[in-house]
């Protein structure tokens, strides 16, 4: 006789006992933040930060993934009080456009292209101030639009291709017209192939695509997100290097002074984690409503608990400052 399926009453307790197991692990940053102040007390604060997840609600169409006003004013306060960055696998000019904020350091493409004041400054009143630009794959570039084109014609027989990308849009020869299914993004240095609306008897096919275009392209290699396949240079950066890099520009990268809070949902923010580990420097705070493998040390459910806490860092920095 077959084991008999848990009712909808029962596979709720038991994902409830899973996830507040998992809370033992990775406990709420809401629920540790006086205790997280008290550690950081005397330091120099730095944030760090994912967009999709993190700052925004993962939607259907990432092309619509954009943060509240409300996140957007605390989001300028944090900045204001702490040097703030938003590394994302998005391409960086599409990152700032969704953000719309000065007084914040960029990096896109996984940490791959890095916009920074070009004096280090942390004052950001001057709008016309001159950026660096750190773009450790730049000769990739010319390779890259080789793989986009190729991905992009190979998977038009996939029903529901969506091809985002300004720069080959008029080099294709037709777009699909449904909005649903695969939507190939070009992220400059990155590519995202997302397909949270794809069949689930596609799937395999889309995979087998992205494995044929990359044997003519040994120099990208994949790896999966969110629904997301992302592919990038075959390089050794990472968001963990980006965060490095962060750190080094603004003079902390040696310093036991400064205490980094890197918060992201995504596998690709895992590397950052990662670092901040191996420094035994820092809070990773991973975003995540379901228990999984993280080498983050505390949790938040939702982007609203991160507006939350960053809120909550700037009213306690607050009332450190004026005490």
């Amino acid at each position: 006789m077959g084991l008999s399926r848990l009712s909808s009453t029962e596979g709720e307790n038991a994902f409830s006992i899973e996830y507040t197991s998992w809370l033992m692990e990775h406990p709420s940053a809401l629920d540790k933040l006086e205790q997280m102040m008290s550690i950081t007390k005397g330091r120099k604060i730095v944030i760090f930060l994912d967009y999709d997840g993190t700052l925004s609600d993962i939607v259907p169409n990432p092309e619509e993934a954009f943060m509240t006003h409300k996140m957007r004013r605390v989001l300028r306060e944090v900045a204001n009080h702490f040097p703030t960055a938003i590394i994302s696998g998005r391409q960086r000019e599409k990152v700032q456009d969704f953000v719309q904020l000065n007084n914040v350091y960029y990096a896109g493409s996984h940490g791959l292209d890095i916009e920074a004041p070009l004096n280090h400054t942390t004052n950001f009143d001057d709008m016309d101030y001159e950026v660096v630009l750190h773009q450790p794959a730049k000769e990739f570039l010319p390779e890259k639009h080789k793989v986009f084109n190729l991905l992009s014609e190979r998977t038009k027989s996939i029903k529901g291709v969506n091809i985002e990308d300004n720069k080959v849009f008029n080099l294709l020869s037709e777009r699909t017209k449904s909005i649903k299914g695969v939507n190939i993004e070009d992220n400059k240095f990155c590519i995202s192939v997302h397909y949270r609306h794809v069949l689930a008897k596609d799937l395999g096919t889309l995979e087998n695509m992205i494995s044929t275009v990359l044997k003519e392209y040994q120099n990208f290699r994949v790896s999966k997100g969110k629904k997301v396949f992302e592919i990038r240079p075959n390089i050794g950066w990472n968001k963990g290097h980006a965060l490095e890099y962060f750190l080094e520009y603004l003079g902390f990268g040696t310093s036991d002074d400064v205490f980094p809070i890197y918060i992201g949902d995504d596998r690709t923010d895992e590397d950052a984690f990662n670092v901040l580990r191996k420094r035994g420097q820092g809070f990773p705070i991973v975003v995540s409503a379901t228990p999984k493998d993280t080498k983050a040390l505390y949790s938040l459910r939702e982007p609203k608990e991160v507006m939350e806490f960053l809120l909550g860092l700037v009213v306690r920095s607050n009332n450190t400052s004026s005490t």
